[in-house]
């Protein structure tokens, strides 16, 4: 069976068709739906879509693509080949293959076609070079072995000369079979000649992904030899798209033309200027679509033209360059507000002007409901802290807007997690003050050690004012390479304000190396003191993080971790 590929310009049209096809109840009322996507986001809104089409959804696993391919392998592999996966995982991840090149790639540089990397590995700094080096060959490697497994193949046989060349056939010695692109191949393989029938998912959909590498769309192609699967693209043209280049792009290849007169045989378009300059990732992705065999769903509808925004999806829609066809111009009326363009001198204020214009939306169109809106930003990371200071309004607030924050890494959206991972990242670290109280400004933390946020401003002030910088003390900063000097570390300042403490009031001047720290009386000593232990404690236990430690005695340093710094309720 061919692959079957659903194309429209708007997203709903896509959900529609899909939830028409999962009207049809799978064979098994026990086996799950499953729905590949891109993005937490899109699992999000497509769930409640279909919920409310069909009233429900449930019993839908909605997998990123790696993850589905590593279903598909669980399923058809062998054991021996299970075995295989799971040593290319160890073998060629690229944390491990970046010390596997560091091993191998000194014993290659006297070679010719080394003595580039031989000449920047020349100087003092050769062992952080090699380090930095072999991370990005490693990571060059495992893109090499998804988008590039045709190239891989011809260096395993011995086909190129290149130093890169040579240094991949020096790392699979022996390990061939083991790398991603081999069990790439061997699953693809495997699904076009004999699976497991009764083991593959009796239906699969691919919903709302922009891209994907040709190997995934291979897996694809070779279940769809077995099983149904459907696959629903958001495509803004109707018309055909893969010749058209942008103005770069036609730049550089008049540029090869002039020395290459073959290329006088290729043509491209320029098409509308908007999709040729910022469709590249889409047209090359319908192109490798369209080197499979399937069966086209076009299910395309004009937005008319009586908008701005509308007009501009008309042009692409219709593969027609407005400005250079010759019609006369449109009348847009005056107050069209579709396409706005405001500039903001900080993200912060950014967010405001967006809360400012989905009040004005409501309150202009009363049958308008927060989930029909969703806004977009190439990074959410930079802005997630300006939206929940903005948009998080008390319940009864008026201007409260019902909102979440789709695609958080894990540690954004952990508050111990990501604290956790700032312990272990002291490890090596130059101890500055901002480190220091970034961890102690969890809220966890705060309540393991009874520290209150007016207590957290007073050791703010106590750091500034005894001019605390970074390093633990003056030993700590020699084994960074750096002079024993304890000026501006802990140590020092800690020495400030205990002997401050220590000392009466009315001995303000103390006759030695310490200048001490005076102002600290009353309850503020209990502040200290409390600030005093979870210093200590964070000393110690980055102190033994340099140690080597089996597996299980580094998971229970870690629980100590947990038990150390974080209140137990969270």
């Amino acid at each position: 069976m061919p692959l079957n590929v659903f194309t429209s310009n708007r997203l709903e049209i896509l959900a529609d068709e899909l939830a028409h096809i999962l009207k049809e109840p799978l064979s098994d009322p026990l086996a799950k739906e499953i729905i590949v996507v891109q993005s937490k986001g899109m699992e999000r809104w497509l769930s409640l879509q279909l919920a409310t089409r069909h009233g429900i959804c449930a019993n839908t696993w909605f997998p990123f693509p790696n993850a589905f391919v590593q279903f598909i392998v669980e399923k058809i592999f062998t054991a021996e080949e299970k075995q295989l996966s799971l040593n290319a995982s160890t073998l060629f991840e690229p944390d491990i293959l970046t010390w596997r090149i560091m091993k191998h790639l000194p014993e290659l540089l006297d070679h010719q076609e080394f003595h580039e990397l031989k000449r920047y590995l020349s100087d003092s700094s050769r062992d952080l070079k090699l380090l930095q080096l072999s991370l990005r060959i490693a990571d060059l490697y495992d893109q090499y072995m998804l988008y590039r497994p045709e190239m891989i193949f011809k260096w395993e046989s011995g086909q190129d000369a290149q130093w890169q060349a040579q240094l991949w056939r020096k790392l699979v010695q022996g390990y061939h079979k083991y790398h991603r692109a081999a069990l790439g191949k061997l699953l693809i393989e495997t699904l076009m000649k004999n699976p497991p029938e009764q083991h593959l998912p009796e239906r699969v959909a691919v919903f709302g992904i922009s891209t994907l590498p040709e190997f995934h769309m291979q897996v694809f192609n070779a279940l769809a030899q077995h099983r149904d699967v459907n696959l629903f693209l958001m495509n803004p043209c109707q018309e055909y798209w893969g010749t058209l280049a942008s103005e770069w792009e036609l730049r550089r290849f008049n540029q090869k033309k002039k020395s290459d007169h073959n290329l006088e045989l290729f043509y491209f378009d320029r098409g509308n200027k908007l999709l040729s300059s910022f469709g590249e990732l889409g047209r090359d992705f319908f192109e490798i679509v369209e080197s499979f065999n399937y069966v086209p769903y076009e299910r395309f509808k004009s937005p008319g033209q009586t908008t701005l925004l509308t007009s501009v999806q008309s042009d692409i829609l219709d593969l027609r360059d407005h400005g250079l066809s010759g019609e006369p111009p449109r009348v847009i009326s005056a107050g069209d507000r579709s396409i706005q363009i405001h500039s903001c001198h900080s993200p912060r204020r950014e967010v405001e002007v967006l809360q400012d214009f989905l009040l004005d939306l409501f309150e202009q169109h009363p049958d308008l409901k927060p989930a029909d809106i969703l806004v977009m930003t190439p990074e959410i990371e930079p802005y997630a802290p300006y939206i929940e200071a903005v948009f998080d309004l008390p319940s009864d607030d008026p201007k409260r807007i019902p909102f979440s924050i789709a695609d958080r890494t894990y540690g954004h959206e952990n508050e111990i997690f990501e604290t956790f991972l700032a312990i272990l990242n002291l490890y090596r670290s130059r101890f500055t003050a901002s480190e220091i109280l970034n961890i102690l400004e969890s809220s966890a933390v705060m309540k393991k050690f009874d520290i209150s946020e007016e207590n957290l401003s007073l050791i703010r002030y106590w750091i500034q004012k005894t001019r605390i910088r970074w390093g633990r003390d003056a030993k700590d900063r020699q084994q960074l390479n750096i002079p024993p000097n304890n000026q501006n570390s802990w140590q020092a300042g800690l020495d400030r304000l205990l002997l401050g403490y220590a000392l009466p009031i009315e001995e303000e001047l103390f006759q030695g190396e310490i200048a001490p720290y005076i102002h600290i009386e009353g309850e503020q000593a209990y502040v200290l003191g409390q600030f005093m232990e979870f210093l200590s404690n964070l000393f110690k236990k980055v102190d033994q993080f340099v140690k080597a430690r089996s597996l299980q005695e580094w998971a229970q340093l870690f629980n100590e971790i947990l038990e150390t710094f974080f209140y137990s309720n969270d």
